[in-house]
């Protein structure tokens, strides 16, 4: 059986890349791709090389303060509290910070339920004696200037919980993880396959299996002049059944007031459908739209209409999608051609010359 499978996947393959009329562009891109990671890996060796030594350097000078005691001047241990404002506090340039003789004074405008992690976080710092609270605290921002905008802090996180980890925490991780591929069972391998690959995305889990919303999906924004006034240009992208006549991938658009159903050739010629609604739209100026709850593939995004000076259009689409496979379904998609990052420059001149010249292009999904 497995023999079967395994020559069956080669044939697939075979087909794929010795295609007389597409193969050779399959192998170029194919190439560029490989040379592509392998210059990826080298950086992240190095990167992940300097990391690990700094870390290792960082211990040194903790071991020797644990072991013998520091004289820390005044300047330096404002230096070591202001560093941490930053994680603890929203508004860390509204703090005043004053060192004496190791006692440290805090005041200014601060939220107040931000103070109490502040002060633990600042009695904590090495060489801190003393704390005097001398902080304003206020509930809401209401009318404090300096307490305006801003964003919330978390404080100090352990580092496996924080949504990016160091190269030092992805190399160990990805070492346990190998471990447990190698010598667990059943369970421990999918879940040392799992931490892996967590560990060489740098994604969090929900982008990596195609759970995350999709505004913390892959973006993608792109920026096009047409030669046609906004007017124009925003009727022919307001009728969503003109997509199929000029994008390569979009097979048939059902509108139906503020919701349109699109049916889209997927990886391997395989149909990919979902329902989007339109939820913001500013004649010959935005379309704003999102997938609904029970769509294949999660995504938003906008396209904004702005006119030139020569008369002409100025069209900027940005575009946040979650595969249906998450990141592994985006690897996958890209690896044969078939993401919006790929496809949408294509499209877009496509869109742009149907508009000026009034002609359908020959290559798209459905051609007039």
């Amino acid at each position: 059986m497995n023999r079967i499978l395994f020559s069956a996947a080669a044939g697939a393959l075979a087909m794929y890349f010795l295609d007389p009329q597409s193969g050779r562009r399959r192998r170029a891109r194919t190439h560029d791709k490989a040379e592509h990671a392998a210059r990826r890996v080298r950086e992240a060796y190095d990167v992940t090389a300097r990391d690990t030594r700094h870390r290792a350097q960082g211990l040194q000078a903790m071991s020797r303060r644990l072991l013998r005691r520091e004289e820390v001047s005044d300047e330096a241990l404002q230096g070591r509290v202001r560093a941490i404002l930053g994680r603890y506090v929203s508004h860390p340039h509204a703090i005043d910070v004053q060192v004496s003789g190791g006692e440290v004074s805090l005041s200014g405008p601060i939220l107040a339920h931000e103070v109490p992690s502040l002060l633990r976080a600042v009695k904590h710092v090495p060489g801190v004696r003393r704390v005097s609270n001398q902080l304003a605290a206020h509930k809401e921002p209401g009318n404090v200037s300096s307490l305006q905008g801003g964003v919330p802090r978390e404080g100090q996180r352990f580092e496996l919980l924080q949504d990016n980890w160091s190269p030092s925490a992805r190399l160990i991780v990805g070492g346990v993880a190998l471990a447990l591929i190698m010598r667990g069972g059943l369970l421990w391998r999918l879940g040392g396959t799992a931490l892996l690959a967590r560990a060489i995305t740098n994604l969090d889990f929900g982008m990596l299996f195609g759970l995350a919303g999709p505004e913390d999906g892959i973006e993608v924004q792109k920026t096009i002049h047409v030669n046609a006034p906004v007017d124009k240009v925003f009727a022919f992208w307001s009728d969503y059944e003109n997509f199929p006549h000029f994008m390569s991938k979009v097979r048939d658009v059902h509108a139906a007031g503020n919701r349109s159903h699109w049916v889209v050739r997927g990886p391997a010629g395989v149909a990919v459908e979902w329902t989007s609604e339109v939820v913001h739209m500013e004649p010959n100026s935005v379309i704003e739209w999102r997938s609904t709850p029970d769509s294949e593939v999660k995504h938003e995004g906008e396209v904004c209409f702005e006119p030139t000076e020569e008369g002409g259009t100025r069209v900027t689409v940005r575009l946040c999608y979650v595969p249906p496979a998450g990141a592994f379904g985006h690897a996958v998609a890209s690896l044969f051609g078939a993401d919006p990052k790929s496809d949408m420059d294509a499209d877009l001149m496509r869109m742009k010359s149907m508009i000026e010249t009034g002609r359908a292009p020959h290559d798209a999904a459905q051609p007039v």
